[in-house]
């Protein structure tokens, strides 16, 4: 095919009357070498693609398919059989992190939380224990990404009054089947923010649980460290404005808990459910109406 296109490139340029029907044949020639051309690069790339073809090309005896088909050899892997449409690293953490009641998963998560019972209520973690989840929620690991983990009591909440004393009307004095009205996880959250004033909370995640505890680990930033200030997917996060956002319920678990969300039937949250139902439900008058 190149000696073709050589001894095609050598032919007279000008044209002229009397050879036009020749022009006209180097029209033809020129089509056919390109449609053999497409045909070749089209069996080299379906040599690439197709995971069960085979890695000869054709070859069609002249230099360039020659060429062309060692440099394709070169260039595909030796095992693509074993590595075609496989799964990586953390899919497969992800799925067998599903399957909690497998025999691997119990016995990890019961040394697990064996482990976590021995240490402190709140203790800072080298690197996360679910690194597939902790990426899903903007974890990286780079620098001024930290991760805490962090134990919380299980149950409802007991109302703080002294002695049972509510000094109130019969209907709200339940002082110990009360039911919180945020989750764990929020709880959790705002006690690492507490306890780590200069990190930004960004996000958490449930890691294990007994008949007592749950434990979580939080996802945390330092919105000083020079990594994080010029990193324009975290950056946001510097602004003065999301200082303790887990505490004003800013989270995706804080949002989840004041009943903001997108989408249909979301239209009266603004703020907030409880929020929307005062403003509606609250009468204001002008002084001199």
């Amino acid at each position: 095919m190149a000696k073709q296109y050589q001894e095609f490139n050598k032919r007279p340029t000008e044209i002229k009357m009397p050879e036009m029907g020749a022009w006209r044949q180097d029209i033809k020639d020129l089509k056919a070498l390109n449609h053999r051309a497409m045909v070749v690069s089209i069996q080299a790339l379906n040599s690439i693609v197709m995971a069960k073809a085979g890695t000869d090309v054709g070859r069609r005896g002249n230099d360039v398919e020659v060429i062309a088909s060692e440099l394709l050899e070169d260039a595909m892997p030796k095992n693509m059989e074993e590595t075609w449409a496989k799964m990586g690293a953390l899919k497969y953490v992800e799925e067998l992190q599903k399957k909690k009641q497998s025999d691997v998963m119990r016995f990890l998560l019961r040394v697990r939380c064996w482990e976590f019972r021995q240490l402190n209520v709140i203790h800072r973690a080298s690197r996360p224990s679910r690194p597939d989840k902790a990426r899903r929620l903007g974890y990286k690991a780079k620098q001024g990404y930290v991760i805490y983990r962090i134990r919380v009591r299980r149950g409802g909440r007991k109302r703080p009054v002294p002695k049972g004393a509510t000094y109130g009307k019969p209907t709200n004095q339940g002082v110990n089947q009360l039911k919180y009205q945020r989750s764990l996880k929020s709880t959790a959250e705002e006690r690492v923010g507490r306890r780590c004033a200069n990190l930004r909370v960004l996000n958490s995640y449930w890691v294990n649980q007994d008949s007592t505890y749950k434990y979580y680990e939080v996802i945390l930033v330092d919105p000083q460290h020079k990594a994080i200030r010029i990193d324009p997917r975290i950056n946001w996060i510097v602004n003065p404005v999301h200082k303790h956002r887990e505490s004003r319920g800013l989270t995706a678990t804080g949002k989840k808990s004041r009943g903001l969300n997108k989408g249909h039937r979301y239209n009266k949250t603004k703020a907030g459910r409880r929020k929307t139902w005062k403003r509606h439900n609250t009468l204001s008058l002008w002084r001199y109406r």
